[in-house]
C-alpha cells in the first residue's frame, strides 16, 4: 500500500471515528429526550384521567367510554377501557402524526424507554393508560437520519479533500522513488529538480549530493583501475625489457669471453712470440711486440672486469651463493682496505632465475654505491630465507645517507647516483617484493631487498611485451 493510500486511510478512519462518536452522542441526547417526553406525557395523562374518570365512573363504564370518545387520543399514550370481564370497551385511535411510518426496530430498541402502564380501577372495570413512544422515536429517527446524512456527506468531502491534498503533498516522494529506481537501473545521470516542501526539498538535495558523490567515486574508481592497469602494463613491459636486456648482456658477455677473449689472448701470444723469436729482431720490433703484448694483457683484464658488470656468468654456472662469494672476492681484490663479510644462508631454497638475478644485481649495485659514496671500512652482505621470503641485507659503516630520515628508493630517483636504486625498486615491485634504504646504527647505510620465494612468473624466452 502506498503512502498516499495509507495517509488517506488513516485520515478517513479518524474522520469516521469522529462522526460515529458525534452520532453516538446525538443518539444519547435523543434517548434522554424521548424518555423524558414519553414518561412525562404518560404521567400527566394518567393523573388527569384519574381525576376526570371518577366524575363519570358513578354513571358506569358507558359514561366513561363517552368521555374517552370525546377526548380522543392523548399524545404519546394509548388508552384502553376494559369491563370487569376484561373485554375491550374502548381503545384510543391511532395517531395521525406521520401516519404509516415507524422508526426502524433497532433504533427503537436503542432509544425506547421501558414500557410504562398506569391502571385506573373503576367500579365495573378498569382504565389502562399505556405510554406510546413510536411518534417520538420517529421524530428522533428523522433527526438522526438528517444528521447522519450530513455526517456522511462531510466524511466524503473530507476524504476527497484529504485525497487531493495528500496526493499533492506526496507527489515529490513519487519523483524521488522514480529517481531511485532509475539509479538502481544503472543510470547515474539522474537528478531531481527542486521539490515542493521543506522535507521533500531536503531529500531531493541529499539525493542529488549522493548521486554526485557516487559519480565522483565511480570516476575515481575508474581512473584508479585505469592507472593500475597502466602501471601493471608498464611493470610488465619493464620486466620484459629487463629480461631481454639481461639476455643481450649475457650474449655480449659470452661474446666477449669466448670470442674477444680468445682473440686478445691470441694477439698477446703472437706478440710475445715475435718478441722472443730467435735470432732476435731489431730492438724497435721487439719493443713494439712487447708493447702489443702489454696492451693485450690490459685489454684482457679490463674485459674480464667488464664481463661481471654485463652479466654474472658465474651465476648461471654455479648459482647465487657462489656468485655472491665471487662478487665479494673480486671486491676484496679491488678494494683491499675494505673488509667484506658475507653470510649466505640459502639452504635448499629454490629460487627462480629472476629472483636470483635481482638479488645478485642488488648486491652488486649496493656494494658499488657504498664504495662510491660512503667510503666504508666494513661491508656486511647477508642473505637468508625465512617465512617464504628471501631477504638480502647490505650494511656498511660509511658516511651514511645525506638525509638521516628513511627514504624510499623511488623518492630518490631524481637525485644523482640513485638511478640504480630506483631501477632495483621497480624490479623488486615487479617480482612482488620491496626495496628499502635507511640509515644504519650507529653509522652507514642499511639496504634491504625482500622477495617472495614464489613471486611473479618468469617471463618466457622471446615473449612479447
Amino acid at each position: 500500500m502506498g503512502l498516499k493510500a495509507r495517509i488517506n486511510l488513516i485520515v478517513g478512519a479518524l474522520t469516521l471515528l469522529f462522526v460515529v462518536a458525534l452520532l453516538a452522542m446525538q443518539m444519547r441526547e435523543m434517548r434522554d429526550s424521548v424518555h423524558e417526553e414519553v414518561v412525562a406525557a404518560n404521567r400527566v395523562a394518567g393523573q388527569l384521567l384519574n381525576r376526570a374518570v371518577w366524575v363519570y365512573a358513578s354513571r358506569g363504564t358507558v359514561a366513561v367510554r363517552e368521555l374517552l370518545q370525546d377526548l380522543g387520543r392523548v399524545r404519546s399514550n394509548d388508552i384502553t377501557l376494559l369491563n370487569s370481564a376484561d373485554d375491550v370497551l374502548y381503545r384510543s385511535p391511532p395517531s395521525p402524526y406521520k401516519a404509516g411510518r415507524d422508526a426502524p426496530a433497532w433504533f427503537g430498541w436503542l432509544l425506547a424507554p421501558v414500557p410504562s402502564v398506569q391502571a385506573i380501577a373503576l367500579p365495573d372495570g378498569r382504565l389502562e393508560v399505556r405510554a406510546d413512544a413510536s411518534r417520538a422515536l420517529l421524530d428522533a429517527w428523522d433527526d438522526f437520519s438528517r444528521i447522519a446524512l450530513v455526517a456522511l456527506v462531510l466524511l466524503a468531502v473530507v476524504n476527497m479533500l484529504v485525497l487531493g491534498l495528500v496526493g499533492r503533498a506526496v507527489r515529490p516522494f513519487g519523483e524521488i522513488v522514480a529517481a531511485l529506481n532509475r539509479l538502481d537501473a544503472g543510470r547515474l545521470d539522474v537528478a531531481l529538480p527542486p521539490l515542493a516542501g521543506s522535507e521533500a526539498a531536503a531529500l531531493g538535495a541529499a539525493f542529488n549530493r549522493m548521486v554526485a558523490r557516487l559519480q565522483q567515486g565511480l570516476e575515481t574508481e575508474r581512473r584508479a583501475a585505469r592507472a593500475e592497469s597502466e602501471l601493471s602494463d608498464k611493470r610488465e613491459l619493464a620486466r620484459w625489457v629487463d629480461h631481454h636486456v639481461e639476455q643481450e648482456r649475457r650474449l655480449i658477455a659470452r661474446e666477449l669471453h669466448d670470442e674477444l677473449g680468445q682473440s686478445v689472448t691470441a694477439m698477446r701470444s703472437i706478440a710475445l712470440s715475435i718478441a722472443q723469436r730467435e735470432p732476435p729482431q731489431d730492438a724497435q720490433t721487439v719493443q713494439a711486440a712487447r708493447l702489443i703484448a702489454d696492451e693485450a694483457s690490459r685489454l684482457y683484464d679490463a674485459m674480464h672486469g667488464l664481463i661481471p658488470r654485463l652479466a654474472p656468468l658465474v651465476l648461471d654456472a654455479l648459482g647465487l651463493e657462489e656468485a655472491l662469494h665471487d662478487l665479494a672476492e673480486s671486491t676484496r681484490r679491488s678494494q683491499p682496505a675494505v673488509q667484506i663479510v658475507t653470510t649466505i644462508e640459502l639452504a635448499a631454497a629454490a629460487l627462480s632465475p629472476d629472483t636470483a638475478l635481482a638479488l645478485y644485481r642488488c648486491a652488486q649495485e649496493g656494494i658499488t654505491n657504498a664504495l662510491r659514496h660512503g667510503q666504508p671500512r666494513r661491508i656486511h652482505l647477508r642473505v637468508q630465507v625465512a617465512d617464504a621470503e628471501v631477504a638480502l641485507d647490505l650494511v656498511d659503516d660509511g658516511r651514511g645517507l645525506p638525509d638521516p630520515a628513511p627514504r624510499h628508493p623511488a623518492q630518490a630517483g631524481g637525485s644523482p647516483g640513485h638511478h640504480g636504486l630506483r631501477w632495483m625498486a621497480e624490479r623488486a615491485a615487479g617480482l612482488g617484493g620491496s626495496l628499502s634504504v635507511q640509515a644504519a646504527v650507529p653509522a652507514g647505510v642499511h639496504l634491504r631487498l625482500a622477495l617472495p620465494l614464489h613471486g611473479a612468473a618468469d617471463i618466457e624466452e622471446g615473449a612479447g611485451p
